[in-house]
């Protein structure tokens, strides 16, 4: 199997120049904890923004400076001062035994597939693995 068989194709993206807030906004109403952030301008990838990460910016923010400065501080912090930009690229016809391997080797949740011109195509998350594990269980 490969990385097109499990994929989620078209995920959400947010461009670098959105804020924190924006980010905070998206994975609230999209029910998603991965976003690829891509330049405006060009639509490659340029990083990763994960809920977790997210979070813990947040709660920094809070703690350092209070409830009542956290919306503000939030509109105000782009994105691209919170993203991750060391990001491991898939391509689609990636084999799943090496991405499972990397997925255990360094506890990642996600990573996004690209094409050759770098842009998101899909991410494979840990769930997309639960579910062949769900699949391949369900199988007679």
């Amino acid at each position: 199997m490969k990385v097109r068989d499990i994929m989620t194709p078209n995920p959400f993206c947010i461009s670098h120049e959105a804020s924190l807030k924006d980010a905070h906004l998206l994975m609230q109403t999209r029910n998603v904890r991965h976003l690829p952030v891509i330049s405006e301008t060009t639509g490659e990838l340029m990083g990763m923004l994960t809920h977790k990460k997210m979070i813990a910016t947040v709660l920094t923010m809070l703690n350092k400076y209070g409830q009542g400065a956290l919306d503000r501080r939030e509109r105000y912090t782009p994105i691209a001062q919170v993203m991750d930009t060391q990001v491991q690229k898939l391509g689609l016809d990636e084999p799943l035994t090496i991405v499972v391997q990397y997925f255990i080797d360094n506890k990642l949740g996600c990573l996004p597939v690209v094409d050759d011109n770098n842009k998101v195509l899909g991410i494979v998350t840990s769930s997309d693995f639960v579910k062949l594990c769900q699949r391949l269980l369900l199988q007679p």
